[in-house]
């Protein structure tokens, strides 16, 4: 099935046969037909140029379904003169990759070229994708990938290299719209839909052309007065958000939910939070989540915040689904509207850091015990002055080994309950005894 879609192969739908699938007979017959890909196919875009000094070279095509991967792969392999080869990693072993390899070799002996398309490419293991290598390097095949999942995590490094990626876009509303008036001349009828119920369809398709013709061939099939929104609604469903679990949309959407919540943007928040609800993302991930924000980037500019998502997590836990997801939003609004420090987050990491490298230095010797005398003649606990007994409850005497330099590892900002943790800081620093 074609991924986007032209009036005709011939330029006359009317003379097609009528039993043809829809999407069949809207297949672009050239690379101009296609819709929505003008920025890798334009004549200055990495296609056009490639195209235009006839040096089509490896390609991974990365982007969401029905945005015209394939199609293009196909219009390439006519438009270089080179032969088509199609293939998928879902159902394509070993033995079936060898086969398709010696068939290109025989076309190259034969002065042939091949463009072999490898549909979700990144569903092939490491030594798979290894395996296209040599082939790639001496001409053998032209690799066309496709994956709907970032290749910079799926496919491999040496791959990858020989590559080029090329991103197609999620087709806009415009695009759509555009598919529907092809539709609409390759059938020589208009959709029988009232204008709200048009732009709802595009609505419905989120972006994919295929989907789009699928839903729009089930609506010219309607042989009643034009449907309204509530009427297309009950004949057709909608198609679930693009959402995997495991996948690229999983890692997008918690990015955006998290940054949305350290940009102090609620609503923004709450609708990421949401979309990842809707997509059946577990909530205990998300209650998980929250609560590492609230550690990361609340901090201690509000303390309250680590326990209120803790209880947000332990309401979810008691009263499940749908009212325990209450609970989380509300954590999710609590921690975007409140004050943002990560002065803990990063006096922690440098103290890591330090820790690291400062090897197995000793505490210095004022502030251990002596519980034997030979520790007492070793001078453990010589000089220790008991905080609580001097004016302020501070002594002053230094804490770190004697071979660091005075640190400075915690900062606080001047936000939220950091303000009175930076007037203690200062307090207890001016106590603090010069290094000797």
């Amino acid at each position: 099935m074609a991924d986007l879609f032209s009036q005709s192969e011939a330029g006359k739908p009317e003379a097609q046969p009528r039993t043809r699938p829809l999407a069949d007979r809207l297949r672009p017959a050239a690379l101009s037909e296609v819709i929505g890909q003008d920025h890798v196919l334009g004549p200055d875009q990495p296609l056009g140029r490639m195209l235009a000094e006839g040096n089509l070279s490896s390609i991974v095509f990365w982007g969401p379904p029905g945005v015209g991967k394939t199609t293009i792969a196909r219009l390439l392999a006519g438009e270089s003169d080179l032969s088509f080869v199609q293939i998928s990693a879902i159902f394509t072993g070993v033995p079936d990759l060898r086969k398709v390899f010696e068939a290109a070799k025989l076309r190259r002996q034969n002065g042939a070229g091949t463009l072999l398309f490898v549909d979700e490419i990144h569903r092939f293991n490491k030594a798979q994708q290894d395996g296209f290598l040599p082939h790639m390097e001496d001409g053998t095949i032209v690799l066309v990938g496709a994956t709907t999942e970032n290749p910079s995590f799926e496919l491999n490094a040496a791959l990858l290299s020989r590559a080029q990626v090329l991103v197609l876009n999620a087709l806009s509303p415009e695009n759509l719209a555009e598919i529907l008036e092809r539709a609409e001349t390759a059938m020589g009828v208009a959709l029988p839909l009232e204008s709200a119920a048009r732009a709802s369809l595009v609505e419905m398709a989120d972006g994919d052309g295929r989907a789009l013709i699928n839903l729009a061939e089930q609506v010219f099939a309607w042989d009643g007065p034009p449907l309204d929104v509530e009427k297309l609604g009950q004949r057709l469903m909608r198609r679930a958000a693009k959402y995997d679990k495991s996948g690229d949309q999983h890692y997008n959407l918690i990015s955006a939910l998290h940054k949305s919540v350290r940009g102090s943007d609620p609503d923004a928040a709450l609708y990421w939070f949401a979309r990842m609800l809707e997509g059946g993302e577990d909530p205990r991930f998300l209650a998980r989540r929250i609560t590492r924000m609230a550690v990361e980037d609340i901090g201690l500019a509000d303390p309250q915040a680590n326990a209120l998502c803790l209880h947000a997590w332990e309401t979810y836990e008691r009263l499940g689904s749908p009212e325990g997801e209450l609970a989380l939003a509300e954590a999710v609004i609590y921690l975007a509207l409140a004050p943002k420090s990560n002065a803990a987050y990063m006096a922690y990491k440098d103290a890591r850091r330090l820790a690291k490298s400062s090897g197995s230095l000793m505490p210095p010797k004022h502030i251990l015990n002596a519980p034997t005398a030979l520790m007492e003649k070793e001078g453990y606990g010589a000089g220790y002055i008991y905080d609580h007994d001097t004016e302020d409850g501070v002594s002053g005497q230094n804490y770190l080994p004697i071979e660091l330099d005075q640190q400075s590892l915690y900062n606080p900002v001047e936000r939220g309950f950091e303000r009175e943790m930076k007037k203690r800081v200062e307090f207890f620093s001016r106590k603090r005894q010069p290094l000797k």
